[in-house]
Parts: structure tokens; C-alpha cells; sequence
């Protein structure tokens, strides 16, 4: 049986190593809209012993950038060869073809995760890498990224309520739903319609419709579970996603200090 804490179940980590502003805004974004767990980082040396506390990531990295091309291939072949990081998979951005250097990782290093060029137009190296993490499972079994918001003090939701708003505090969230503490129990019944919920996410608000998919008890409060209607603007779940790559991001930046 598959642990749900395990990167089968949950996904794996992607980390985007020393990317250009194309490779984050044209490739990782896109990713980040697919529902795939992503992260820039810019210290290789850190990223070492960060691979060591999740050893099944998957690191794309630019060797345009950080350091030379010759030390990237002795980076790489060590994070392979370390049986620490040795589950890590390994893919290759760059800005510029060169066909020696591509048959060079893909046929001696033997990376696992493609040598993929990314030009302005980035959406053909975001098909590709959407591509290739479809063929290693990145996502595992889950859909939807779930956040948990409980230390984020701005992660609140309002709903109208009998002539009021009744304010809550958000514990997690994704883009099919969250689960929230109120102040006083509103003993919403399961199936219950809310409309025009306000939801504020550290300086985003935002407006959903939502329904109660149930409620339970915890030791100081009820804890009540929305699903968000069909008629939920997309965009409203593009800024969800984009706040909960922030909150990872911000938890994963912690790792390298």
C-alpha cells in the first residue's frame, strides 16, 4: 500500500535551478497552472543537501547560468552518483541548440529528464517538459495542490449569513475547495449554497461561489469543508494556484538559509 505522505501518492518536487526570466515565466508558470509542484532555486550548493531531505525531486537545470557548462556535468554526475541524491531525476534548459552537447547528456550522462532548448516562445519547451513529467508521474496520484494556510495569519474567508458576514479563517485550500474555522458556528447544513464568499489571500481578494461539502469536529472547533461552484471564474483559480506556489516557495526558501 502506497504511503499518502510518499511522492507516489503526493507528487514529486520540481526544482528549476538558476532559471532565466523566460525559462519561470514562460515554462515554470505553465507547469504551475498544470497542477505540478514547482520551485525556483539559485544555489546549486544548497541544492545538494536540499535533494537529500527529498530525494525523489526532479531538478531541470540551466547550464547557461551559475557556472560553467563543464561544472554542471561534474554537478550533475555527483547528485546521480551520491546514493543520497541518486533518486533525484535530472533534465537540462539552455537558450541555445548545440547537438554535441544534447547527445553528450542524453547518451553519456544519461539525464532522465530531457535536454530541452526554451527561446523566447516557450510554450514548445513547457509542451515538452508537460510531456516528459506525464511520463515520470510527477503529479503521483493527486489532482489538485493542497496548501495548508493555518500559519498564514491572511488566509481568511467572509460569507454572508443571515443578514451578516461571518468571518473565518482559513486552514487549507486548492482550486476545487478549502476548509475553514469560523468565529461562531454558523451550523451551515451540507449542501448549503454560498454565495458571493470573500476569500483574501495575503493581499488578493477574491469572490467565489461555493457549497458545504460536510463538517467535522476537531478539539476547539467545527471545521467546515467548501467545494467551489462550476460557476467559479478561472481566474479566481489561477490566482489561488499562484498563492499557494508562493506559500510553498516560501517554505521551501527556508531550506536554503
Amino acid at each position: 500500500m502506497i504511503e499518502q505522505s510518499s511522492p507516489d501518492f503526493v507528487g514529486r518536487k520540481i526544482f528549476f535551478l538558476y532559471p532565466s526570466r523566460v525559462m519561470l515565466s514562460g515554462v515554470a508558470e505553465e507547469l504551475i497552472q498544470q497542477e505540478y509542484e514547482v520551485y525556483k532555486v539559485r544555489d546549486h550548493e544548497k541544492m545538494r543537501n536540499v535533494l537529500k531531505q527529498f530525494p525523489e525531486s526532479i531538478v531541470f537545470v540551466n547550464i547557461d547560468e551559475g557556472i560553467p557548462e563543464k561544472d554542471w556535468e561534474a554537478w550533475i554526475r555527483g547528485i546521480m552518483k551520491d546514493p543520497a541524491t541518486a533518486k533525484t531525476e535530472i533534465g537540462v534548459l539552455t537558450a541555445t541548440a548545440n547537438e554535441p552537447l544534447e547527445r553528450k547528456y542524453i547518451n553519456t550522462v544519461r539525464i532522465q529528464c530531457g535536454f530541452t532548448v526554451v527561446k523566447t516562445d516557450a510554450m514548445p519547451a513547457a509542451r515538452k517538459l508537460y510531456a516528459i513529467l506525464q511520463s515520470v508521474n510527477a503529479r503521483g496520484r493527486r489532482k489538485y495542490i493542497r496548501v495548508n494556510t493555518e500559519s498564514e495569519s491572511a488566509a481568511m474567508i467572509n460569507i454572508p449569513h443571515n443578514g451578516r458576514f461571518l468571518e473565518g479563517v482559513i486552514k487549507d485550500i486548492s482550486v476545487v475547495g478549502l476548509s475553514c474555522t469560523f468565529n461562531e458556528d454558523p451550523a451551515l447544513e451540507k449542501n448549503s449554497l454560498c454565495r458571493n464568499m470573500q476569500i483574501k489571500l495575503g493581499s488578493t481578494l477574491l469572490k467565489a461561489e461555493g457549497i458545504v461539502f460536510g463538517s467535522r469536529e476537531d478539539e476547539f472547533s467545527k471545521i467546515y469543508v467548501f467545494l467551489f461552484t462550476q460557476r467559479t471564474d478561472p481566474d479566481i483559480r489561477t490566482k489561488i494556484r499562484k498563492f499557494n506556489q508562493s506559500v510553498l516557495q516560501s517554505r521551501m526558501d527556508a531550506h536554503f538559509k
